[in-house]
């Protein structure tokens, strides 16, 4: 199927994708079922939006708008519906969910595709753990709307009915790494990357002089951690350095960390939660930062949704989570490539 991308309408292609594309729609009517009847609101949040998110690794698509004035307007296409849905529960909702389409740039790949769909839910007034269940009925959902009873990727599998596996980061390291993540961050959240450095370096990693101690931690976590998660039962790797969670909020037993999760099957990561950050002038301070370390590395930045932030102080407490539906639906039909379950994969140019 490697032509997919350019010639998945031609009827053979078809044929071969349409059961996995028939298995894709099956999830998706579950999905929705199961989050109505949980008394979820589901909403359509704008793809055009100000801002596409200040998370410093993400590229976004550029476009611009013409005024009826004749003036110009810079707008992005959203990389998650997360700024629109925060909104909403600051305007008043309290269990929301979305099937989103979003754009990444500069993401093409196996598990990468640059416009993908994004099911986001959110939570107000509970806690993250309640997500982690959910997670564990939105597994079994589709595995059993796919007629299945693994999930499966490229050789590894994991059971969706099991009892998930739950690590924190520190755990993760320890185990995987036999490094002391939490020895490299102090008291008030700022990290140490000498100690990390040399850690990794007696890992048999690569360390370059301008590495961050964000770039080696995303080292460690990639090569070593992430291949043992998610096998035969998935996994919840929870949290995360404060460092690594720009939305999520601090552990109140531990303000090294974070409230943050990340779901992985298979080896896959198939989800991102928070307990959400509700501190708007932490919340810009963490987004300068990272827009400061995206134009230092990329030579550009993002702008800051001022309204986001206005929205963000009236906020009630909640938790949220995005998880790539594309990405379920792989493991739920046990398809090698994303462009197999999506209904009109992007052509992939030619490039210049």
């Amino acid at each position: 199927m490697s032509n997919e991308a350019s010639s998945w309408w031609q009827p053979a292609i078809h044929a071969d994708r349409r059961p996995l594309l028939l298995t894709r729609n099956r999830i998706v009517a579950a999905l929705r079922a199961h989050f109505a009847h949980q008394d979820f609101v589901e909403v359509d949040a704008a793809a055009l939006q100000i801002s596409p998110g200040n998370e410093a690794h993400l590229a976004a698509f550029a476009t611009e708008a013409q005024l009826p004035d004749g003036g110009r307007a810079s707008l992005y296409l959203h990389t998650s519906p997360e700024f629109a849905c925060k909104k909403l529960l600051a305007a008043g909702e309290t269990r929301l969910f979305s099937l989103a389409r979003v754009f990444r740039n500069r993401e093409r790949g196996a598990l990468h595709h640059p416009e993908f769909t994004m099911l986001e839910w959110y939570r107000a007034g509970e806690t993250y753990e309640a997500l982690m269940a959910d997670c564990a009925a939105v597994l079994a959902l589709a595995a059993e709307a796919a007629g299945v009873t693994r999930l499966s990727f490229r050789g590894r599998q994991a059971d969706p009915f099991a009892p998930f596996e739950r690590l924190t980061l520190a755990e993760a390291f320890s185990r995987y790494a036999a490094i002391d993540l939490l020895g490299t961050i102090a008291s008030d959240g700022t990290t140490d990357r000498e100690t990390l450095a040399a850690a990794v370096v007696t890992r048999g990693l690569r360390v370059a002089a301008d590495d961050t101690w964000a770039d080696l931690f995303s080292r460690v976590l990639v090569g070593l951690i992430e291949p043992h998660l998610g096998k035969d039962r998935p996994t919840i790797l929870c949290e995360y350095p404060v460092s690594e969670a720009a939305l999520a909020r601090p552990s109140p037993h531990d303000p090294r960390v974070a409230e943050r999760f990340e779901l992985y099957a298979c080896g896959v990561e198939l989800a991102n939660a928070f307990g959400e950050l509700t501190d708007a002038t932490e919340q810009r301070r963490r987004f300068e930062a990272e827009m400061a370390e995206r134009l230092r590395v990329y030579g550009e930045r993002y702008p800051i949704d001022e309204e986001f932030l206005d929205a963000l102080a009236i906020m009630p407490e909640a938790s949220g989570i995005a998880l790539g539906l594309d990405r379920l639906v792989m493991l739920a039909t046990g398809a090698p490539r994303i462009d197999d379950v999506v209904w009109t994969p992007v052509a992939r140019g030619t490039g210049r």
